[in-house]
């Protein structure tokens, strides 16, 4: 009989956690409490409580062939930067395609997961859920794949501010912004500077009176382009770099790529300049920031030091006076309400995550939380990754000792205090090679370099794409050499919706050098000429060239 697994959530990690559950030969429940798959992809007029928002403008920060799960690459047609109605699209076409939807509950509310009483025996967890009718039940499982993320639990500093009870504006968390209208004509305060920050602070500055933007720390900028206009992760994600990365001191690399960046907008010029390196902290996404501030319809602003009524002081000593809202993008707090204070360790309820999936307090790996990180690249792929090594676990396929490991801890175990964030931060290449290995499926590149030239070079100097971990081993997928080649082709089709010829070659290139040709052999025919008519002659020129026992040869 297959083992059950319950799957909590249906975004991105939940769903690819459903279909790894199938090729493992488990038999997955997935419960979401929405009524549709998508999670923080499914755009809704009015947030729901405990539920991740998003806004109605969002657009990926990671392009499309970087951002796939590693068996399905989205269709070539779809823009590099999708809407957040695209990405949707992409994980219906994803269920779809594996016959996902026939396993979920949904509008089924998941309110507690416990140890079974014979958990030391069984690994087994009680799972009590309440349907859209009310209606409580108890279900077993012999695992527990938690998919919930972590953008559910708004932060809202408002004790933070001295004297905001004082402000008689409007306010809000930016997971209940939509869109930019309520704000028409207005004077706006945007409180932090994350992704989120950004691009709500240039959507509100073309309908705002002015916009100001308060961070603590500032940060570094990128754009979503680079070479020749690709896609910046496209040539960013190679493994050839993630290898000069490992070879290479960590400062001079944040010195070579913070003076990169700063080549193309000064960030200390522009107000931006954070306080950490560039590769200490993820960096904020976004193309038309430094636009705005340099047309001066968005103003950086230091942190607020206090609200006096509808002034905002900061702590350089500006004000600015009759600030009509603020939108605070203060980010998420983690949190698991279902989950027992079981799998909580350490002072704090510190949530120690081996390999940032299994909690190391179980007895039993049985319990894993999927996609809970903060990545240096796109999540999907990792979450995809992490579902794929934790289905292998669950399964028992791994000979290792799971607890030898845990012994190990702390010092390989990366924590964070729950429910707030601590350091998830993930280098992608790292991270995916180790899980991988693991697995069996990191790709050879020696021996492709030496079976299959053409994969082998791409793998090696090409964009560091997911579909590389299909090539071998558990899962491997008899189109991912194709996926791997044809990359660049699905980068262009959207792209190229305008044919332009191309341009005619120059002969410019060929007239100069049939021209210095022609110099050549008119000055070569003259030196020749005089060499025939007078040999005794030319040899005096060159007589400082030639050995001495040469012209004794030649005068006779």
């Amino acid at each position: 009989m297959a083992r059950r697994v319950a799957v909590i959530g249906a975004g991105s990690s939940g769903l690819t956690c459903i279909k790894c559950c199938l090729e493992e030969g488990l038999e997955p429940v997935c419960f979401e409490s929405s009524d549709d798959i998508g999670g923080l992809w499914r755009f809704k007029e009015i947030p729901e409580p405990e539920r991740s928002s998003t806004y109605r403008s969002l657009v990926t920060n990671t392009s499309k062939e970087m951002m796939c799960f590693s068996d399905l690459p989205m269709p070539a047609h779809f823009p590099n930067f999708m809407h957040n109605s695209q990405l949707l699209q992409y994980l219906q076409l994803y269920a779809a395609h594996f016959n996902l939807l026939q396993h979920i509950h949904f509008q089924t509310t998941v309110l507690s997961v416990k140890q079974s009483p014979d958990f030391a025996c069984s690994g087994q967890w009680e799972v009590l859920t309440e349907d859209r009718d009310g209606l409580k039940k108890i279900h077993i499982f012999d695992a527990v794949l938690v998919c919930t993320g972590h953008y559910t639990k708004p932060v809202m500093p408002l004790k933070d501010f001295p004297g905001f009870e004082t402000f008689k504006g409007e306010y809000c968390h930016s997971s209940e912004y939509k869109d930019p209208e309520p704000y028409k004509g207005k004077k706006v305060v945007v409180v932090g500077i994350g992704n989120s920050g950004a691009d709500i602070a240039v959507e509100l500055s073309r309908v705002a009176k002015k916009t100001f933007v308060s961070t603590r720390q500032g940060a570094w900028v990128i754009r979503r382009t680079s070479h020749k206009g690709c896609p910046f992760d496209i040539t960013a994600f190679t493994r050839l770099l993630d290898l000069q990365g490992l070879l290479l001191p960590r400062r001079l690399i944040n010195w070579v790529s913070e003076r990169e960046l700063n080549q193309k907008y000064d960030h200390r010029l522009y107000g931006l300049m954070p306080k950490h390196r560039l590769f200490d902290q993820i960096p904020v996404i976004n193309d038309d920031l430094p636009a705005c501030i340099l047309l001066g319809v968005v103003v950086m602003k230091p942190h607020i030091q206090e609200f006096q009524g509808s002034t905002v002081a900061f702590v350089n000593g500006t004000k600015e006076e009759q600030i009509d809202a603020v939108v605070f993008c203060t980010g998420y707090n983690c949190s698991f309400p279902f989950l027992t204070a079981s799998v909580f360790t350490g002072p704090g309820h510190n949530l120690n995550l081996y390999k940032h999936i299994f909690p190391p307090s179980l007895e039993h790996p049985t319990l894993a939380i999927i996609g809970l990180i903060e990545p240096w690249g796109p999540i999907m792929p990792m979450a995809e990754m992490q579902a794929r090594w934790a289905t292998q676990v669950i399964t028992g396929n791994f000979s290792f000792s799971f607890l030898a490991y845990l012994s190990m801890l702390p010092s390989f175990c990366p924590s964070f205090p729950s429910p707030k964030h601590g350091n998830l931060l993930v280098e992608y290449i790292p991270y995916m090679d180790e899980l991988a290995n693991e697995l069996g499926v990191r790709p050879n590149i020696l021996r492709l370099l030496l079976t299959d030239p053409r994969l082998g070079f791409w793998v090696l100097f090409g964009p560091f794409t997911p579909c590389q971990y299909r090539l071998r081993g558990p899962g491997k997928w008899a189109g991912a050499r194709n996926a791997i080649l044809t990359v660049w082709d699905r980068v262009s089709q959207p792209m190229m919706t305008r044919v332009v010829p191309e341009p005619r070659p120059s002969r410019l290139p060929k007239l100069l050098v049939l021209s210095i040709l022609l110099v050549a052999a008119i000055y070569a025919e003259k030196r020749h000429s005089k060499l025939l008519e007078s040999p005794m002659a030319a040899l005096n020129n060159w007589r400082m060239y030639v050995p001495a026992a040469v012209l004794r040869v030649l005068k006779t």
